[in-house]
């Protein structure tokens, strides 16, 4: 249910389960994780994608209410993927959701399709949100805006995302995979050395 492709430095992991609005269970996270950390010491850039009209609807639902929601597997690939020395880019194909915000968030670059919406429904739900997201979504929209996704449950258009720079680009979908290639163009030709010195000065 996850497609992994390396190609060369470019490394690209593809959530293949449309049919489930690409919800993410416990075997799915375990392998992102996975690919993550190795990624993170072999390539240059790691894109995270999905296939279909929705990006990721978060965890499973039944796998969410058996305790995945409090999977610190969630951490471990936010982690993974807010730690590499790497240039990491969320291509959002379509709507995030739920748990998923954090391999988003812990992203160096999100760009997404015109049509992408964004909410995070923990209140609604009765689960907390992983542990970084709250820290690292009000980094990027401010504390206030932080709290009308996850306490005040709204739905974000992705016009609105951009205004806010939770996202950074908008892209057609079928310029999705051409935009993304552009931005990863200079670190796939760079020393990887200086990629990673960049990111760390930049924090």
């Amino acid at each position: 249910m996850i497609r992994f492709l390396r190609d060369g430095g470019l490394w690209t992991a593809t959530i293949a389960r449309p049919e489930k609005a690409n919800s993410l269970t416990e075997e799915m996270l375990e392998a992102l994780a996975a690919f993550a950390e190795e990624a993170a010491r072999t390539a240059r850039v790691l894109v995270l994608t999905g296939e279909g009209r929705v990006f990721s609807a978060g965890a499973d639902l039944d796998e969410a209410r058996a305790g995945l929601a409090k999977s610190p597997l969630w951490e471990r690939l936010s982690s993974a993927i807010a730690t590499a020395p790497i240039l990491t880019i969320a291509a959002l194909n379509g709507t995030l959701a739920g748990g998923a915000f954090g391999m988003a968030l812990a992203c160096d670059l999100r760009v997404a399709v015109p049509g992408a919406k964004f909410f995070y429904p923990v209140m609604k739900l009765g689960f907390l949100p992983q542990p970084s997201d709250p820290s690292r979504l009000a980094a990027l929209i401010g504390p206030a805006r932080a709290k009308l996704i996850l306490m005040a449950g709204q739905k974000i258009e992705a016009e609105e995302a951009l205004a806010w720079g939770l996202i950074d680009r908008l892209a057609p979908t079928e310029a999705l995979a051409d935009t993304v290639a552009a931005l990863a163009a200079d670190a796939l030709g760079a020393d990887p050395a200086q990629v990673a010195a960049i990111k760390a000065m930049i924090g």
